[in-house]
């Protein structure tokens, strides 16, 4: 789902995920010293934050591309498939999740996993997008739709008795059900500011589950979904757009902090 998509992903969706970092690494207490992962860590955004606070961190993440990059921009990161982790028990003072478990097949696996490399009195901080959405975040979905996308048969699909609530309470409930303390949770609520070619980038580069959608559709039908694409940006135009093609997209994401 990811491998060579790692340009495309910094360059669009990359920078929408950027926006709760401050609100993430707060949740989870990264300050001088704290010991941190960062989990599905893409092209680094999270771990080069918490490093900037003074953090010792290392990162992971499913793609070798993304790792590369990672590293690239200096981050200690390497490879591994969650629920998979090549760290000792207790190794870290925070665990940072930035829209990792949205990805996940088995999320409480995972969470277990997460829980052990805790220390007691670690803690762990998580964003994924949930069942409230923002205007904007429809908006590809909805030109494919208008286009006539016919969505792939090998869309990953998660298995029904692994899912959970995608709500504050249903993110809190699996924190504490993984046994985790003082599980909490509540949305983020932002204006994505990007660009209409910049916005298409990441769908037209096969980037997540509306880039697969995208990539697969046969050249008329990319045509449609596009002109219905371009359509339907017109409400995002903000009133403050200085140069053409500017965008503000509504978005709402869930955060949830919990305690080993």
């Amino acid at each position: 789902m990811w491998a060579g998509r790692t340009e495309a992903y910094a360059r669009s969706f990359g920078r929408l995920c950027a926006y709760p970092v401050p609100a993430l690494l707060d949740a989870a207490r990264v300050s001088a010293g704290t010991r941190v992962l960062d989990i599905g860590t893409g092209t680094g955004t999270a771990a080069l934050a918490a490093a900037e606070r003074g953090a010792l961190v290392r990162a992971v993440d499913a793609d070798r591309g993304m790792v590369a990059e990672a590293r690239r921009r200096g981050v200690a990161a390497e490879v591994a498939v969650l629920p998979g982790l090549p760290f000792r028990d207790g190794e870290f003072d925070a665990v940072l999740g930035n829209f990792v478990l949205n990805h996940v097949g088995r999320p409480r696996a995972v969470l277990a996993e997460l829980r052990r490399v805790l220390r007691p009195g670690g803690r762990l901080a998580l964003t994924l997008w949930g069942a409230r959405r923002g205007a904007g975040q429809d908006l590809l979905g909805e030109a494919c739709a208008a286009g006539g996308a016919v969505p792939p048969p090998y869309l990953p699909r998660l298995d029904p008795a692994e899912d959970f609530t995608r709500t504050a309470e249903g993110l809190s409930g699996l924190l504490a059900a993984a046994g985790f303390a003082a599980a909490e949770a509540g949305e983020l609520a932002w204006d994505h500011r990007t660009t209409v070619e910049e916005w298409w980038g990441g769908a037209i580069g096969g980037v997540a589950r509306v880039g697969l959608v995208v990539t697969s559709q046969d050249a008329g039908t990319l045509v449609r979904i596009r002109r219905a694409y371009e359509r339907l940006c017109a409400p995002f135009v903000p009133e403050d757009a200085e140069g053409e093609g500017r965008l503000a997209l509504p978005h709402v994401a869930l955060l949830g902090s919990a305690v080993r």
